[in-house]
């Protein structure tokens, strides 16, 4: 009866390795979808940084315009067409 358990022992400890292995064939699969899923979906907070992005780019340009139209005014003052500065509209 003592030799039964005994030899369970090593038994267990030479199986756990077997088992460790078949464990991680069986999650691969998982793991790999999950990771292609991943690659293919945005985020919500990568949805905030790229808009945030996109917004910042946005306001430089329309600072830019601004600035330009500022000048033009300042160069050509009794220009009506220079002085006129519709605004930079998002999107378009």
């Amino acid at each position: 009866m003592r030799i039964l358990p005994l030899c369970l022992v090593p038994l267990a400890l030479a199986t756990s390795g077997c088992i460790s292995t078949a464990t991680s064939i069986v999650k691969a699969p998982f793991q790999v979808a999950g990771k292609a899923v991943d690659w293919t979906t945005t985020s919500q907070s990568e949805a905030d940084r790229n808009y945030g992005r996109k917004m910042r780019k946005q306001e430089a340009r329309e600072g830019r315009e601004r600035k330009k139209a500022a000048e033009q005014c300042r160069k050509h003052p009794d220009d009506q067409e220079a002085c006129r500065y519709s605004g930079y509209r998002a999107g378009y």
